[in-house]
């Protein structure tokens, strides 16, 4: 992957030197298209340098309008509490907001990223070639916790070495599983869990604290997010953006997630979305509660779950996992956990989740073959 046209365009845009951008997905997670956002798209909106597009994860892609200002604070503030800037290693695909990430700080660093060959896919031979080329004293890197977890399953000491030469390993897009973290600390790997999305132009909470000058507080259950990182609104959507984006008595801008947790002392914990509770016969059960459980069986590397349509149950629990473990297992550890109506009805032992482009779970998709597994 070459990042230099996308660099020269965002960094043109970043200078007010020319139109905003939308990087858009090529044939390959290798090739990518840089497109100049016409000014008419831009729906009034003024000084925006990107629009990026959502996942699309559990519905439609929104397109996202970041302005000069929330993508210079966001990389400042990402430096502010790394405490040093440096080279950093493109291991993302450019149209989703890590990776555009990437690029704004690289450019406001002043440094050169060096990218991935991302071809053939992720994998550790490629990570530790891609590393070695990086030439700075400080190296950076931000992964999903999918890559991770490839790194990290019977790692050879090279790959160990290039893990432990990054000054920081920043690690979002997903909930990462216990035992991806339990590694990392057993090897001394110098890791930040990130939070945050393309309306908050990327990571905005590391370590469950808020970068500097971002706001957080919970109301009714959920998350909002507010300061200067925040996106200007969806383009062609304004129903979308008044439902997600207010401003409150004392001026100050938030961003209302689709997440729920709470926020006490300063540490964000995120429990799940509002939309993972799974609703079969009339009782509620939290999809992320069950996977965490999930997560904890031995034999188990990684897990999803996803609500299944039924005709007779309105929805059933359903789940896939990879691993060596025995589904008699994973259902006596969610029985015991969190009763019987949580057990997963359908549930499939598969060699990988099924993910999107940027590396979290493709729930719809997962959703769907779960669905035809039953038929």
């Amino acid at each position: 992957m070459n990042p230099e046209p996308a660099l020269a365009a965002l960094s043109a845009s970043l200078n007010e030197d020319g139109p905003a951008v939308e990087i858009l997905p090529g044939a390959t997670n290798n090739d990518y298209f840089v497109n100049a956002v016409p000014v008419a798209e831009l729906d009034g909106l003024e000084d925006i340098a990107a629009v990026v597009r959502t996942s699309g994860s559990t519905g439609t892609p929104k397109r996202t309008a970041l302005s000069i200002d929330a993508l210079a604070n966001s990389s400042m503030a990402t430096a502010e509490y790394l405490g040093f800037e440096g080279q950093w290693l493109l291991a993302l695909p450019l149209h989703y907001v890590a990776g555009l990430a990437v690029l704004t700080r690289s450019l406001y660093a002043g440094t050169r990223p060096w990218a991935m060959d991302l071809g053939t896919g992720f994998d550790a031979a490629g990570f530790n070639a891609a590393a070695a080329a990086l030439t700075d004293s400080k190296r950076l890197v931000s992964l999903v916790p999918t890559q991770l977890q490839r790194l990290l399953t019977d790692p050879t000491d090279e790959t160990l070495a290039t893990l432990r030469r990054f000054d920081a390993i920043l690690l979002g897009g997903a909930r990462a599983p216990r035992a991806v973290l339990d590694e990392a600390a057993r090897h001394s790997l110098k890791l930040h869990l990130t939070y945050g999305s393309s309306e908050t132009a990327g990571g905005c909470v590391y370590d469950a604290k808020a970068l500097p000058g971002v706001k957080i507080k919970v109301l009714d259950g959920r998350i909002l997010l507010g300061g200067p990182t925040l996106a200007s609104g969806y383009l062609g959507n304004p129903e979308l953006t008044a439902r997600h984006f207010s401003v409150d008595d004392s001026g100050v801008r938030w961003y209302a997630t689709d997440d729920l947790g709470s926020y006490t002392d300063g540490v964000l914990s995120v429990t799940g979305r509002a939309d993972d509770v799974i609703i079969t016969g009339g009782i509620k059960v939290s999809a992320a509660e069950v996977q965490h459980v999930l997560e904890t069986v031995p034999g188990v590397s990684a897990a999803a779950v996803v609500p299944v349509p039924d005709a007779q149950w309105g929805q059933q629990v359903g789940a896939a996992y990879v691993g060596s473990a025995g589904p008699e297992s994973l259902a006596a550890a969610v029985r015991g956990s969190l009763g019987a109506a949580a057990v997963p009805r359908r549930l499939q032992r598969v060699e990988a989740l099924p993910l999107l482009p940027n590396g979290k779970i493709d729930r719809m998709l997962l959703a769907a073959r779960l669905a035809e597994s039953s038929d």
